[in-house]
């Protein structure tokens, strides 16, 4: 049972290029030297079990990003004289514990902390103990428990009183963190690891034509439409809930996620004969750091920049091989129970950690429609539109671009000779959230320009009182919301596929995890530029940030460029053995 779910791949209506491909029984050869040179390569087709692990992460998106939606208002604003619920009506503002932006601010981003904090933990026991599946499953049991909390904390016999409901609903955003940082940073190895096929082949099309088929850009494709999901989940779920929360009361906003959510484990168990698993292999981690302490043992020095050339010399990893330390000594350590197939693993595994570690400053860029750019929607002529729902247009915006870039702007680029490689998608991210930064800039600019107040917009009144803005149209920001959903899909999705397939297949959850941290990370990097954030400095905050992530693309191209001339070759490692004496890959599998 466990081979036939490995050799089973069922081809979806959306692979468009494929559909022509002959069948798997026609036979495929493993391309020539030669034939990698001239013959043009295609993604294969995406095993419908991952279609199926892309929903439950769209009900988990949905549920999560619908309910953390609110999150502002219930915590910022006062609950509505007479109300219940908290919702505000037509022409009021929804709210509930009444603590201030100042609590609201605290609340949400240690939310934001916590939940990309989590994802590390998450991997290890899914490497470690549980597996991937298991790991899910517990993860979103958790989370549906800090959902039913947060529904707790917004009936009407709890949100009246705002220290109960306040208690409660912060043990719901630890009980949901928890849950949601250990469903992320499993679920995304999971839908790759339903593409089983590891090398690239030659097939030939109806047309004659022969092609490559390159499992590393099945990987690629299999998470462009794993974003769509999350993306389709992410722009229906505040939209909703915006309007729930208004108009029903902040317990219906809390509710309908966690009823969406009620589908994932549904859709786990159903679909559980049909997933291809990957076990637990025992602590990977622990073996991995006692091996590069083993290969540094020799290379400490008290001058950093020796120290930083001897940990970057060529030999460093191949001096700890076990073949070349027992040909060196006559023995090898005992612990040292794997291959030297894999000590090439943990090596270009690491190299994927370091090309995260770039990643906080293109993640400032990305955060500002958060936040200021939706500040910045409030300044302009809105036509009655709530100006935190132009947020959806990134969302929105990804969901029509994810399949033009996949099956016209890739193809095309492919057909052109042009090998669009990982690192290169991830450098175009960064100069393209420039772009939108730039974008962004100006406007401000011209609000400032256009507006009676100049640089004190955000508290211009007129002798009523009543809020003046600019005259400005707020769909300009569209730019800077096509633009940044555009680098998402050449850096945010580029990493999922990247920290999958340069990751040893027992530490997948753990460099996944290192990937999601990140973001983290740049939340906190995102407070020094908190002093920008506020008139009259905003085109400068803007400025700064796009500068920054443009400069960051420079540096990490001419830093990657050797890495990524090694691409087919990293791509192309044999899968090494934690043990030596494991027979082959096909042990691994459940």
């Amino acid at each position: 049972m466990a081979d036939f779910r490995k050799e089973r791949v069922l081809e979806s209506p959306i692979d468009s290029e494929n559909h022509a491909i002959r069948s798997l029984s026609a036979g495929e050869d493993e391309p020539t030297e030669e034939e990698l040179q001239v013959l043009r390569r295609i993604p294969d087709s995406i095993p419908w079990p991952a279609y199926l692990i892309a929903y439950v992460e769209m009900a988990e998106r949905f549920s999560y990003y619908g309910s953390t939606v609110v999150f502002t208002n219930f915590i910022q604003q006062k609950l509505p004289a007479h109300s219940r619920t908290g919702a505000g009506g037509y022409y009021g503002q929804s709210g509930a514990l009444g603590m201030g932006e100042r609590a609201s601010t605290g609340l949400t981003t240690f939310n934001t902390f916590w939940v990309y904090l989590i994802p590390l933990f998450g991997a290890y026991v899914a490497d470690t103990y549980w597996g991937r599946y298991k790991t899910i499953c517990v993860a979103v049991v958790i989370a549906l428990v800090g959902h039913a909390l947060l529904i707790v904390s917004s009936v009407p016999g709890v949100i009246t009183y705002p220290h109960s409901s306040l208690a409660v609903f912060i043990i719901a955003i630890i009980v949901m963190g928890v849950g949601t940082g250990g469903f992320k940073s499993n679920i995304s190895p999971l839908v790759a690891e339903q593409y089983t096929k590891t090398k690239r082949t030659v097939r030939t099309m109806k047309n004659g034509e022969r092609v490559i088929v390159d499992p590393a850009l099945t990987a690629s494709r299999i998470y462009m439409y794993f974003y769509l999901f999350i993306n389709i989940g992410a722009l229906i779920g505040p939209i909703g809930m915006t309007y729930s929360e208004k108009y029903v009361g902040f317990y219906l906003a809390y509710t309908l996620p966690t009823v969406i959510f009620l589908t994932a484990p549904l859709i786990l168990w159903a679909g559980k004969s049909r997933y291809t698993l990957s076990p637990p292999e025992g602590s990977v981690l622990g073996t991995t750091l006692r091996l590069w302490r083993y290969a540094a043992r020799d290379r400490w020095s008290s001058n950093p920049l020796t120290l930083w050339r001897n940990l970057r010399a060529d030999g460093f990893w191949d001096d700890v091989k076990p073949s070349v330390i027992e040909q060196r000594t006559g023995e090898k350590p005992k612990w040292m129970t794997f291959d030297d197939r894999w000590v090439d693993e943990v090596k270009r595994g690491l190299k994927a950690c370091k090309v995260f570690l770039w990643y906080p400053l293109y993640w400032i860029a990305y955060n500002q429609l958060n936040n200021n750019l939706t500040s910045q929607a409030a300044t302009m002529v809105t036509h009655g539109l709530p100006n935190d729902i132009l947020g959806n247009l990134d969302p929105f915006a990804l969901i029509i671009l994810i399949p033009i870039t996949d099956r016209f702007i890739y193809p095309a680029l492919r057909r052109a000779g042009i090998r669009f490689t990982p690192l290169k998608r991830i450098t175009a991210g960064f100069f393209v959230g420039a772009a939108a930064m730039c974008w962004a800039a100006v406007v401000q600019h011209y609000i400032y320009k256009r507006n009676p107040c100049g640089y004190a917009v955000t508290t211009c009144v007129d002798s009523n009182g009543k809020t003046v803005t600019s005259d400005l149209n707020v769909w300009i920001q569209s730019g800077s919301y096509v633009l940044i959903a555009l680098s998402e899909i050449f850096a945010s999705i580029t990493g999922l596929e990247y920290a999958f397939t340069k990751a040893p297949k027992n530490m997948r959850s753990l460099v996944m995890s290192v990937y999601l941290v990140m973001q983290a990370i740049a939340a906190a990097v995102g407070e020094a530029l908190v002093s920008l954030s506020a008139d009259p400095l905003l085109v400068w905050n803007y400025g700064v940030v796009g500068v920054i992530a443009a400069v960051t693309g420079v540096l990490f191209w001419f830093t990657f460029r050797d890495l990524d001339a090694q691409e087919d070759e990293l791509n192309e490692l044999a899968r090494g053995h934690l043990h030596s004496d494991d027979p082959d890959d096909e042990k691994h599998s459940m």
